[in-house]
């Protein structure tokens, strides 16, 4: 491996820690360490700072406290709120083919529906309201695409829920768009939103569901009753707080830093392209996020192109990270129509707040000699 610079672009699978989550995250491991559900001052102080979390993390997503879930994460939030509701209710559970493994496969589990996707990777709101129905009693649509960056038409997918689907809530996964867009807006129409917080400048291990007054849900985790009794267990009280300083940063930069990193997310796929033969963006830029460039390479594999970027210090992913080691073609890309062969040639760049143009100017340094080196290597 290279001892020299790290270019990091792979923040969709893990950002670095934020200082203020540090910060924020230090005295409930040194102070504050009681169990929150106790009587003591030490306990109340430490459910104080969890209560003062909730109140921070409901103004993110544009609900009250009192709605807010903490889980341990993006894919127990998926979980609860999928199973959760099929537990509660029965019926029928759909989602679109595009969705995290944490969604996707629970609602395969149960036998509900998947929705096709278009050629851009945006929900076919036609094959939609062809899978909704009375029966139907969840609809999971994620706000944006954790591979291609996609961001979906939620309000349309909840228009179609409400005409079609009387008895349905309408779950959206959310981890991946909270960095780049105002969930509380652009997820009001969602009756359960997930989110986890190492996407954004938080630890690994704490996320949070929006679960709106008068949905029923049954808990997954059985025991203390905590979280209105939706997700019991003793309270990771430093990674929730750390989240909601993580997320008040958030609120804080968004604006400015979805300007900064479309800017270089621009320069490096179109520096990309530029210089690579054959090289194909996936889906439409100006339907991404901001900090997404997704590239499939024509006559290279995705496995031994992201071994020399590693070597020449760019870390990317080829799709999901939770996919990562499997090597099996892309869930999503397949869905999009993408050609087997091409899709197993993808790199999934992704930028976030600590990316600079340095990163940049090393990504476009190493990538077009990368693959040019697979290709004359499978020529031989």
């Amino acid at each position: 491996m290279t001892s020299g610079a790290i270019s990091y672009l792979d923040n969709a699978a893990s950002t670095p820690l934020c200082s203020e989550a540090v910060e924020a995250m230090v005295p409930l491991h040194r102070e504050l360490y009681a169990n929150p559900t106790g009587a003591h001052r030490m306990a109340r102080d430490t459910r104080r700072r969890i209560d003062d979390a909730r109140d921070v993390m409901a103004e993110a997503l544009g609900s009250k406290p009192g709605e807010i879930v903490f889980t341990g994460g993006g894919t127990e939030g998926d979980n609860l709120a999928v199973v959760g509701r099929h537990m509660t209710v029965g019926g029928v559970t759909v989602c679109s083919a595009i969705e995290h493994h944490a969604v996707l496969e629970p609602v395969e589990h149960l036998g509900g529906r998947v929705v096709a996707v278009d050629a851009v990777g945006v929900i076919d709101l036609d094959d939609l309201a062809a899978a909704l129905g009375d029966d139907v009693t969840v609809v999971s649509v994620m706000l944006a695409n954790n591979e291609t960056g996609m961001v979906q038409p939620l309000d349309q997918v909840a228009e179609a829920v409400r005409a079609s689907a009387p008895n349905a809530v309408l779950h959206t996964d959310a981890v991946q768009a909270f960095p780049w867009m105002d969930v509380a807006t652009q997820a009001a129409c969602a009756d359960l939103i997930s989110v986890s917080a190492h996407k954004f400048g938080g630890p690994k291990g704490v996320g949070a569901l929006v679960v709106r007054d008068g949905v029923e849900l049954s808990p997954l985790l059985l025991g203390g009753g905590q979280e209105r009794g939706l997700r019991s267990g003793t309270h990771n009280a430093a990674g929730i707080a750390g989240m909601a300083a993580a997320a008040e940063v958030v609120l804080k930069s968004r604006a400015e830093q979805v300007v900064r990193l479309a800017g270089l997310r621009d320069r490096l796929a179109d520096g990309v392209l530029g210089a690579v033969e054959g090289a194909v963006e996936t889906g439409e830029r100006s339907g991404k996020v901001a900090g997404s460039a997704h590239l499939c390479f024509e006559g290279i594999e995705s496995e031994a192109l992201l071994f020399l970027l590693e070597d020449a210090g760019v870390y990317a992913s080829a799709a999901s990270s939770c996919s990562s080691g499997a090597q099996d073609p892309s869930h999503v890309l397949a869905a999009m129509g993408y050609d087997r062969m091409l899709a197993g040639g993808s790199l999934r760049l992704s930028l976030g707040y600590e990316t600079t143009d340095a990163d940049i100017d090393q990504a476009l340094a190493v990538i077009p000699g990368a693959v040019a080196r697979l290709r004359e290597y499978g020529k031989g």
